[in-house]
């Protein structure tokens, strides 16, 4: 089963969206060099540009197979929940954790484009070409893999004293490690909880909204079985 008619013309359209922004904000990052955040070839060590990368490649092949008019196997589906999941993460931890922080030098272009237009394309393209998928709700838990694999790889880089911007030696406040509230502290003040806590809340938040997308798909796939009953009676 393949896509048709409007909703695959919108599915290239988000694919090509999505690629075409993760390159030129991936490339705009890098422009400003190593002592700005996120910039020059460090820029590669973040999970951002990591998950913009994953959905570009993504939204790559999955352009490759429609063009093709080749079937994604359920296997690639799950892939693209994983990456659809990753990729929402970067736009939520930016919008609602980072932005307060960097304050009026959050939305720039490339910010714009990494944290917002490409988490929006691959999102709502997951939702057409879901309705194709067969994912089952135990699937949901691969969606731990990337940000897990992430964590374990800001951790290691800050035992090795990895320098992710100059001086610093993490991605972002709530991997440092050696921050006021360590591991496992809470406070009322910024940052409100230790890097174990935060990478526990990021992951069931991650968790839920795999479950939620997935609702979604349910819901879409339902409303198409009903109007096909419906033009068949």
């Amino acid at each position: 089963m393949q896509l048709k008619g409007t909703a695959r013309t919108v599915s290239y359209i988000l694919k090509i969206t999505v690629i075409v922004s993760a390159l030129t904000g991936i490339i705009l990052s890098a422009i400003p060099g190593r002592h700005s955040f996120m910039g020059g070839g460090t820029v590669f060590m973040y999970f951002t540009i990591q998950s913009n990368i994953l959905a570009a490649l993504m939204s790559a092949s999955g352009l490759f197979l429609m063009l093709r008019r080749k079937e994604a196997g359920n296997a690639l589906h799950v892939i693209k929940l994983t990456g659809a999941v990753s990729i929402t993460l970067t736009g939520l931890v930016f919008t609602f954790v980072l932005v307060p922080v960097l304050k009026g030098n959050a939305w720039n272009l490339q910010n714009t484009l990494t944290h917002a237009v490409v988490p929006l394309a691959f999102v709502l393209d997951f939702m057409i070409t879901g309705i194709l998928s067969d994912i089952k709700r135990k699937n949901v838990f691969f969606v731990v893999i990337p940000p897990l694999l992430y964590a374990v790889y800001a951790g290691i880089g800050y035992m090795q004293g990895w320098e992710f911007s100059p001086g610093v030696k993490y991605p972002y406040f709530f991997l440092n490690w050696g921050g006021p509230l360590k591991a496992f502290g809470l406070s009322r003040e910024f940052p409100f909880m230790g890097t174990a806590w935060w990478i526990l809340s990021i992951l069931v938040l991650i968790i839920l909204t795999a479950l939620l997308y997935l609702s979604v798909i349910g819901m879409i796939k339902k409303q198409i079985y009903r109007n096909d009953i419906r033009q068949v009676s």
